[in-house]
């Protein structure tokens, strides 16, 4: 029992003294600074599109209507079908005009008969007045009858022409390549008798085919600098490349060329009208698609880009994680361009040389230190 104070005072010196020691050798390491992935922007040439949607048109659509009113006698075309032009489509009860045309072709050969012996009349009274064998009146006579009959034969002539045109109005025909849409009236169906014709089908020309877009007033105005400043002449725009591409396509497998501008921008849109034409032989393009639209603006020789992935959006805008000399991190705000690939184009804030970070930017800080690790940036495709 004597010996407990001193146990207890050894164990206090032994832990004061182990304490102490501790004191002496231990001190603080700062934890390594953390490790990002850094690459130089790639440079590469860059064309500059202004992308747009539209809609494609027919270039040509016309409605087939009665232009003599009858009855349909015969549809000689397949619902839907391609047609030629020219090629018969309806028939209207052709008879009827056809007896009319062959009694206008009557009339005019009697009207040349008329002529014929008013003319030899005249020639004859002409001869006698030289001579005085005929008298002034009789003269006169016969070139009135001339005359009138001249005037007799154009009115037939007109008329046969007339009965020409209805006739052939009786057979509608294709006025263009193109396909026909489903029959609105039926055989033995009256039609053409109303005040307002009646519509027989629709003829639409699906190829080649326009795509319409409006262009709003900043990009008209950026584009009009663009071709002052290349020189490019109304003929040069219309060789300008279109692209489009459907809504359910990857990129843009459709080209043409530029084809049309309106004279003025919209006031109520801010808009200007314009319109591109393209081949469509396979019709991938129906007319009523909506579909996106991309047209070549310029040309950049050695644009800069990084990953897309490496640019971070804050209340201030775009901006990139780039480390400097020191390795120490800097925010800088940037100026995008389009995306290429996985890569975007930064337009201004980023140089050729500045190591920006396309990896592990959570452990990036700016104003601390990082381990930058050199990556690749593949060029976009």
């Amino acid at each position: 029992m004597t010996r407990r104070p001193e146990i207890r005072i050894a164990l206090a010196s032994a832990l004061v003294a182990a304490l102490v020691g501790c004191g002496q050798n231990n001190s603080y390491v700062a934890p390594p600074p953390p490790k990002v992935t850094v690459s130089v922007p790639v440079q590469q040439p860059v064309t500059r599109y202004l992308e747009l949607t539209g809609s494609v048109a027919a270039v040509n659509s016309a409605d087939l209507v009665a232009r003599v009113p009858g009855f349909v006698e015969a549809v000689s075309y397949t619902d839907g079908a391609p047609v030629k032009k020219g090629a018969p489509l309806f028939t209207i009860e052709p008879e009827p005009y056809e007896v009319k045309l062959q009694q206008a072709m009557a009339a005019e050969a009697g009207a040349q008969a008329t002529l014929k012996q008013a003319q030899a009349d005249f020639d004859r009274q002409s001869k006698l007045v030289t001579t005085q064998s005929a008298t002034q009146v009789a003269y006169e006579q016969a070139r009135a009858n001339r005359d009138n009959a001249q005037a007799s034969l154009q009115q037939a002539q007109a008329n046969t022409r007339l009965a020409e045109l209805n006739n052939d109005y009786a057979h509608v025909r294709a006025p263009f390549d193109g396909f026909v849409t489903a029959r609105e009236v039926s055989v033995g169906e009256f039609v053409g008798g109303g005040a307002a014709p009646t519509v027989l089908a629709t003829i639409v020309q699906s190829d080649p085919v326009y795509v319409n877009f409006n262009i709003s007033e900043q990009d008209v105005l950026r584009l009009r600098a663009e071709i002052a400043r290349r020189g490019l002449t109304r003929d040069d725009i219309k060789k300008v490349a279109v692209e489009v591409g459907l809504q359910t396509e990857t990129g843009y497998p459709h080209s043409g060329t530029f084809d049309y501008a309106a004279p003025t921008v919209n006031v109520s849109t801010g808009t200007l009208v314009a319109r591109a034409v393209l081949q469509n032989p396979d019709r991938v393009l129906l007319p009523g698609y909506f579909v996106r639209v991309r047209i070549p603006v310029d040309e950049e020789a050695n644009a800069l880009l990084v990953p897309d992935v490496a640019i971070g959006t804050d209340q201030g805008g775009r901006y990139v994680l780039v480390v400097n000399k020191d390795n120490v991190v800097e925010q800088r705000k940037v100026g995008v361009g389009p995306v290429i690939g996985d890569l975007r184009v930064i337009d201004t804030g980023v140089s050729a040389d500045d190591r920006v970070v396309v990896a592990g930017a959570l452990r990036a800080i700016p104003g601390q230190k990082v381990d930058p690790q050199a990556g690749a940036t593949a060029a976009s495709r």
